[in-house]
């Protein structure tokens, strides 16, 4: 019965709003009977919804399915860009109505990551003030040099800590980028100093962030007043800053109303990424932001030093054209429990 759930799942992503024949002549597998039970039953788990009566019934997925769901990243990517069925523009309904409901973590993962962070607090209260420092400071060399690696940042990791450490630039490297690294351990030092700068997250803080981070390089400051483009996706994101605002507006509500500190985190981590309400600079402020809210809460950062910059960035491409988080939430999880494990 699972593989049929699932199978009917990816019918109606492709073929939303079919009926049960469809359905059944669709995924070619099982009696038609069976089919109906399966459709039954995801009715009833919610993954599914329904609308219209009797013959007229047809079916979707739920939104609660769509955002959470598992996704194929292999057999999502085989499809070029053009071929893939997105969805296009900035979706409001997700952060107002969608993510307010819906518990990203099930209870199992919001467990596991619990537990990670009671090791994490019990390693650093044995920990000598030095020691606590020098492991905040290899992971926010690690950050620092992750964070603008995916950015395209040519520094190597040992390049990136001679020169955080020692103010060493490495020969024959772009100027800027050895910028990007001073901001982003900047904006960290900033957080550290500041703990609870992002409590209550709000729209002024996040550009203060984004400041810091795009200090003497040629970023525009502030909420962006033009369009602006993504590449390797048809997603367009808000071009109006007033909405733009908006946008901001509601995902800070979101943030703070919500009560898991791992869910407030993480939905930093994708939604500013998604909004993309600077010119450039969006998910370098939006690792930032992620981790202030941690550190702000007194929960381990993370530094994304292990994940594959492409794997980030075709994560970050679900989330803008399905808005699907379950691939990016697994990283989330990956990278906190790798965190706790190597730091401290």
């Amino acid at each position: 019965m699972a593989q049929i759930d699932n199978d009917i799942i990816k019918f109606l992503r492709e073929n939303p709003l079919s009926s049960s024949p469809e359905i059944h002549k669709g995924i070619g597998k099982g009696s038609y009977a069976t089919v109906k039970r399966a459709i039954a039953n995801l009715l009833e788990n919610g993954q599914i919804v329904s609308e219209g009566q009797r013959r007229a019934t047809r079916y979707q997925v739920s939104s609660a399915n769509q955002l959470l769901g598992h996704i194929d990243i292999a057999a999502y990517f085989e499809k070029e860009i053009d071929e893939r069925d997105i969805q296009e523009g900035f979706n409001f309904q997700l952060v107002r109505e969608v993510l307010a409901k819906v518990d990203v973590f099930t209870a199992e993962e919001a467990n596991s990551l619990q537990q990670l962070q009671e090791e994490f607090r019990h390693n650093i209260a044995h920990m000598s003030p030095d020691v606590y420092n020098k492991e905040m400071e290899r992971l926010a060399i690690d950050l620092s040099w992750k964070s603008s690696q995916i950015e395209g940042n040519t520094y190597s990791l040992l390049e990136t800590e001679r020169l955080l450490k020692d103010k060493e630039t490495a020969a024959g490297k772009p100027k800027d980028d050895a910028t990007m690294l001073l901001n982003h351990k900047e904006a960290l030092n900033f957080i550290i100093d500041n703990p609870n700068y992002v409590v209550p997250l709000t729209i002024a803080r996040i550009e203060d962030v984004h400041s810091i981070l795009v200090k003497d390089l040629p970023v525009e400051r502030n909420i962006r007043q033009r369009r602006v483009g993504i590449s390797g996706t048809n997603y367009k994101p808000l071009d109006n800053e007033h909405q733009i605002r908006e946008a901001l507006e509601d995902m800070c509500n979101l943030i703070n109303n919500k009560e898991n500190i791992f869910e407030k985190s993480l939905l930093a981590l994708v939604l500013l990424s998604y909004i993309q309400a600077f010119n450039d600079g969006n998910k370098r402020t939006a690792r930032i932001i992620s981790n202030a809210i941690l550190i702000a809460n007194q929960y381990c950062p993370i530094s994304f030093r292990t994940i594959d910059s492409v794997e980030y960035k075709k994560a970050m491409l679900i989330f803008y054209e399905q808005n699907n988080i379950s691939v990016f939430k697994e990283i989330f999880i990956e990278q906190f429990k790798f965190a706790v494990k190597t730091y401290f």
